[in-house]
């Protein structure tokens, strides 16, 4: 269970870090954005997901089902953005992203297993 407190703060924390910086940065992540409201809303829904993250890591075991879809979140990354990359609709720096969420997605399966027991044995 520690394990898992810390895989899912790290990644909240790593998030944030990474995503909240690119509310400032429209012009150099997507110039000639026709429709920005697309990028701000991905932003936020992204950020949203990392206080997901940091809430999971208080008491795992309590929030376990939700390890599950957190793997989905990471694993949309993990396969759209090699495939945009292939079809030359976004630059080499977003594959260093669709790495990181391929680490955090298996961190996160790891979690899930690593996290078996009865509700309670969280101490939340």
């Amino acid at each position: 269970m520690v394990f898992a407190r810390w895989v899912f703060r790290i990644a909240g924390i790593y998030g944030f870090v990474v995503l909240a910086p690119m509310f400032f940065s429209e012009s150099q992540l997507a110039p000639g954005a026709r429709h920005p409201v697309y990028f701000y809303a991905w932003l936020s829904l992204d950020l949203t997901w990392q206080v997901l993250f940091l809430v999971l890591s208080t008491a795992p075991i309590r929030y376990r089902p939700m390890m599950l879809v957190s793997v989905l979140e990471k694993a949309s990354a993990v396969i759209l953005i090699p495939w945009l990359y292939v079809a030359g609709r976004v630059g080499g720096m977003w594959l260093g992203a669709a790495a990181a969420d391929l680490v955090f997605a298996g961190l996160f399966i790891a979690s899930y297993g690593m996290t078996r027991g009865r509700p309670g044995q969280d101490g939340a």
